[in-house]
């Protein structure tokens, strides 16, 4: 069940995804780049409207693109366009993020996304390092402003639960 959302946290989420996807929407067009990921709509969504939770903090949200899109490149070069290659892009990639605790469900749709797209190495890597950057230094900066909330609740470590 979807958890009940008081009417400012609706407002601030819905402001900080305008902002963030808007953003990367001007600079793919100024640029004539690859900015804007399909996958990157569901990730503002996790960033403004769940910032607190472990998929949406910055270890999963850079690295579990980062690392989809690779592996997915990976296998379109590897094995070419074929219909199930994608599903093992896709697999290999929600495996991946899960062993490396880089878990970000949005991310699991870029295998798709290089399969049709088909981007050379150099633009996929620029585009989506640069777009999951861009998403996270927005969404840090519109939470302290708008929230006084500290997100993220950490960057690289997971936290460890405290033993007693």
């Amino acid at each position: 069940m979807s958890p009940v959302f008081r009417k400012s946290q609706i407002a601030i989420a819905t402001g900080g995804a305008m902002l963030a996807v808007s953003a990367l929407a001007y600079i793919a067009m100024t640029t004539q780049g690859l900015m804007l990921l399909g996958s990157f709509g569901a990730s503002a969504l996790l960033l403004f409207a769940l910032p607190e939770a472990p998929l949406s903090q910055p270890r999963s949200v850079i690295g579990g693109h980062l690392s989809a899109s690779l592996i997915a490149f990976g296998c379109l070069i590897l094995f070419g366009p074929q219909w199930w290659a994608v599903g093992v892009a896709t697999g290999l990639g929600v495996g991946f993020m899960m062993l490396t605790r880089t878990v970000h469900p949005p991310a699991g749709s870029n295998a798709i996304i290089v399969f049709l797209a088909k981007p050379t190495c150099v633009f996929l890597v620029s585009s989506t390092l640069a777009g999951t950057v861009l998403l996270v230094v927005i969404a840090v900066v519109y939470h302290r402003t708008t929230r006084r909330h500290k997100y993220p609740l950490y960057w690289r470590a997971v936290p460890q639960p405290a033993t007693t």
